[in-house]
Order: structure tokens, then C-alpha cells, then sequence
């Protein structure tokens, strides 16, 4: 007999003794109160070997799935497949299906085989219901197994760029420069094309500008680089300086860019802010309001 039953079995006599006492009214609420300890107590005692079962299974279960998953992840850092918590996940939801089904029979009375029954049958049912869950689960795994998205890759998918921190059940973890965190399901992952690109990929930011034409080129370029250099400083990576790039021809000059890296946790607008405040006002360079100017000049001709 399971808990449940056994508790239930003690209502009968409980209900009876209230109503007795309803007829009585003298220490009818102590009586009732008395009866009720009772019940109670008796029930502890006929199923305190299965509620101390019940929180054994509980705590080694738990105690189980912690020591188990800090070791999984110690020794997927040490090998090449990719640390995600999916494999966590997956094994510590394996852990508690077992404590779960060992005490179905022992404490609550229920046979095994009839649950895994029951689930077949409703399996279909489920499926259809949590298609988009199942599908989410099923694509991250692929998705680790395959090495496709590995936790610290840089992607870029429908306009999104960021770090991938983990992949999880539902859903990958996406880190953008500003910080945000995207949270994209794994089945869009698994359906759509994205964009694995480098570090410094993911890291170059521009500032377009206009060159004059009468200006000497080798030194402008070289003053443009170094001036760009000397302001952000603090923001670039040491290793990939300014790039300075002639794009073309223009009627009011040369047009050209300057290729820049931020590093790792700088914002991009801020560096172009950066780079176009010190560059601005160099006599090299066209500035917007000579091309105004000048536009002004023609109409009037």
C-alpha cells in the first residue's frame, strides 16, 4: 500500500470521531484535534521506512548528479569535444530518471513497466505537443556532436554577431559586444546559415573619409594611421594597428578608409567616435562642409 492509501485509509475513522464529537459539546475541538494527531502519527509510523527511503534516494541522487557533472566537465576541458552543459544536462537528467525509478515500486506502490507503458502510449501525443522543445534538443546536440558551434567561436547569423558562451537544452547563449546576451533556439541554428569569422574579423570597425586630391598620399596615409594609432590607444589590439585604404575616386578627392580592431570588451561606436573626432579638421581631408560649399558654388553657376 502506498502512502497516499495508507493516509486515506485513516479518514474514515477520523471523519466518524468528529461527528461523534459534533454531538458532544464539551471538548468537541480538543477531541477532534486528538483524533487528527493521531491519524497523523499512525501514518508516519506505518510509512516511515518509506519516507526515509524516499530522502535517501533523494540526497544520493543529487549528491550523485553534482560529483558526476564537475567531473564530465573537468574532462571535457582535457579532450577535444566541446564543453557545453547539454552533456551535463543529459547525464544528470539520466541520474534522476534512475532515483525516480527506484523508488516508484518501494514507495508510492507503482510498477515501472507501467509508466513506461503509459508513456508510450501518451508518447505521441507529447511529441506533437513539445515538437519545438524536442526539436531545439535534438538540434544543439547535433550541433555540439558535429563541432559546428563550439562555446568561445565568433558567429554571425541573420545580422547578429557575438561569442558563443554555451549551448544548453533549448537554446545558445550569445554574447554580443555591448554585452547583451541572445539566447537563439538550436533548431534556428541547426536550419539557418550563419558565420564563423576570427577574432579580428568580428573586431574591425571603420571610419570612411575623402582625401584631397592635391594631397600627397604616402603622407597622408602615414599621418592618417598615426594619428588614428595615438587615439585609440587603449581601445585596439596590440597586435593588428590601424589599416589605412584607398577605395577610389571621387570629384571632390580620394575616397578611403581607415581600417581599425577594437579589443576585446570596447564598443566599436566608441572607437569610430575616437577616430573620427581626432581626425576631424585635418587639412588632408575633405570635410563636409567644403562639399557643401562647393556644391553651393555650382548651382549658382
Amino acid at each position: 500500500m502506498n502512502l497516499t492509501a495508507n493516509f486515506a485509509s485513516e479518514i474514515p475513522a477520523l471523519t466518524s470521531t468528529i461527528i461523534a464529537t459534533n454531538k458532544d459539546p464539551m471538548g468537541r475541538s480538543e477531541q477532534a484535534i486528538s483524533s487528527f494527531s493521531d491519524a497523523v502519527i499512525y501514518w508516519f509510523r506505518q510509512n516511515f521506512g518509506k519516507i526515509v527511503l524516499l530522502i535517501v534516494v533523494a540526497v544520493c541522487a543529487a549528491l550523485i548528479s553534482k560529483i558526476v557533472a564537475a567531473a564530465m566537465r573537468r574532462a571535457l576541458e582535457r579532450t577535444n569535444l566541446p564543453s557545453a552543459s547539454i552533456f551535463v544536462n543529459i547525464v544528470r537528467a539520466l541520474i534522476w530518471i534512475f532515483a525516480a525509478a527506484t523508488v516508484l515500486q518501494p514507495v508510492f506502490g507503482i510498477n515501472p513497466s507501467t509508466v513506461v507503458a503509459a508513456l508510450g502510449v501518451s508518447g505521441l501525443a507529447l511529441s506533437f505537443g513539445l515538437k519545438d522543445t524536442i526539436a531545439n534538443i535534438v538540434g544543439g546536440f547535433g550541433l555540439m556532436v558535429s563541432k559546428v558551434v563550439q562555446p568561445g567561436d565568433i558567429i554571425t547569423i541573420q545580422g547578429t554577431t557575438g561569442t558563443v558562451r554555451d549551448v544548453t537544452w533549448r537554446h545558445t547563449i550569445v554574447i554580443d559586444r555591448t554585452g547583451n546576451q541572445l539566447l537563439i533556439p538550436n533548431s534556428i541554428l541547426n536550419t539557418t546559415a550563419l558565420e564563423k569569422i576570427t577574432e579580428a574579423g568580428e573586431a574591425a570597425t571603420t571610419v570612411p573619409f575623402t582625401l584631397r586630391g592635391d594631397a600627397d598620399i604616402a603622407k597622408s596615409s602615414h599621418s592618417i594611421a598615426q594619428v588614428v594609432a595615438q587615439t585609440t590607444k587603449g581601445m585596439a589590439m596590440p597586435s593588428n594597428p590601424p589599416i589605412v585604404q584607398l577605395q577610389g575616386f571621387t570629384p571632390y578627392g580620394i575616397k578611403g578608409q581607415v581600417v581599425m580592431f577594437a579589443k576585446q570588451g570596447v564598443i566599436a561606436a566608441d572607437m569610430q567616435d575616437a577616430a573620427t573626432r581626432a581626425l576631424a579638421g585635418q587639412d588632408y581631408l575633405v570635410q563636409e562642409a567644403e562639399l557643401q560649399s562647393e556644391n553651393d558654388v555650382d548651382q549658382a553657376n
